[in-house]
């Protein structure tokens, strides 16, 4: 996938172009019409040892038009992809939300069908044309909602329209810059003074660390993807990760907040066909662990039980070929079901509110992480 800062307009309108003249190709000359796009299911998801993140294998996907079980799809999947060659023709944009209803309407009077009838149809099939052309959805002029929030020294050159806006991170106050979804098109980052960037899962422990200003004091860049990472937050950690900073990050000990770790390590079962786009193989995780408890010893009095969701989540994690690879994760995960128990990053306010900054530099400074 792209990773290029700067539109690549032209170039998704010419394989938008290229689909569309394929499939009319195929009808004059008798053929059946149809959409290959790389297989995204759990058989054809690969793990890069070399690379460290995950990708599809070799399989595809055939989506023929005279087909019953395939027609309906088919016909979605090319109106999504007309309507992508539309915005990108006209220079506008739109959410994935926007599109859905674009294209919320009935197939005709005589015909008492909808061509989606709910946006779990129609994002699938976005995801598909990405695969299937090897665009990404920005280049399609199509954003998600912004997730994510930045603290720290470094600036922003972002083309809205015909103007060329500056922001600087250093100076957004209390509600710090909000990640948006396109981090690659029209949009730069310079002046990127930091020694780390830290990855804190939740909001509430980034705007305690933002009010403590742990990031002035540590010449750090500050981030929360508030719960799972978006596409967007992925991205510019990768791209924080190639200008050469470390990447630390900071979650729950539980499944979930593991699991959010391990979405920005290695990518995603679901986002595989992005690659190394949206992984940051270099990140180290600091914490909240399972170990914690016996280096902190008010903590064992901070614990929650885990619930029987948790603790199967945490046994899936286990097979997991890129997670089973490391000791120091399996104990962590075996540890974590045999105790039935969990610990929230919140627990670090225990001591005082302060503290939390604290834990975070001497993890650092003792190089004190899981892999």
């Amino acid at each position: 996938m792209s990773g290029k800062e700067g539109k690549d307009d032209e170039g998704s309108r010419v394989k938008l172009e290229s689909l569309a003249n394929g499939i009319i190709k195929d009808i004059k000359s008798g053929k059946n019409p149809k959409f290959v796009t790389a297989a995204r299911k759990r058989s054809n998801i690969v793990f890069d040892a070399k690379n460290g993140y995950l990708r599809l294998g070799k399989s595809v996907e055939e989506r023929d038009f005279i087909n019953v079980a395939q027609s309906k799809r088919f016909m979605q999947t090319i109106a999504i992809a007309a309507k992508c060659h539309k915005f990108v023709k006209e220079n506008l944009h739109t959410t994935i939300r926007g599109l859905f209803y674009q294209l919320k309407y009935s197939l005709g009077e005589d015909v008492d069908e909808n061509i989606f009838n709910e946006q779990s149809e129609s994002n699938p099939l976005i995801e598909d044309l990405e695969a299937g052309l090897d665009v990404t959805r920005e280049n399609l002029n199509l954003n998600a909602n912004r997730k994510g929030v930045l603290a720290g020294n470094m600036t922003v050159l972002d083309r809205f329209g015909d103007e060329m806006v500056e922001i600087d991170c250093s100076k957004q106050g209390r509600s710090g810059w909000a990640i948006p979804s396109d981090v690659d098109n029209d949009i730069k980052f310079v002046n990127v003074k930091a020694k780390y960037c830290i990855v804190v899962e939740k909001d509430a422990l980034w705007q305690r660390l933002n009010e403590d200003g742990f990031w002035k004091k540590e010449n750090a860049i500050l981030i929360t993807p508030q719960g799972q990472a978006a596409r967007g937050t992925r991205r510019l950690i990768r791209k924080l990760a190639d200008l050469g900073i470390p990447i630390y990050v900071f979650t729950d000990s539980d499944a979930w907040g593991w699991y959010i770790y391990w979405t920005i390590k290695t990518g995603s079962i679901n986002l595989a066909y992005m690659g190394g786009e949206v992984a940051t193989p270099e990140a180290r995780f600091i914490g909240v662990t399972m170990s914690d408890l016996d280096k902190y010893d008010f903590l064992n009095k901070l614990t929650m039980n885990a619930s029987e969701v948790d603790l199967k989540r945490a046994q899936e994690m286990l097979s997991y070929e890129w997670i089973k690879r490391s000791k120091e994760w399996v104990r962590e995960l075996e540890r974590m079901i045999k105790s039935k128990k969990k610990l929230e990053q919140d627990a670090l306010q225990g001591p005082r509110l302060t503290f939390v900054g604290d834990y975070i530099r001497e993890k650092i400074k003792n190089k004190d992480f899981l892999p």
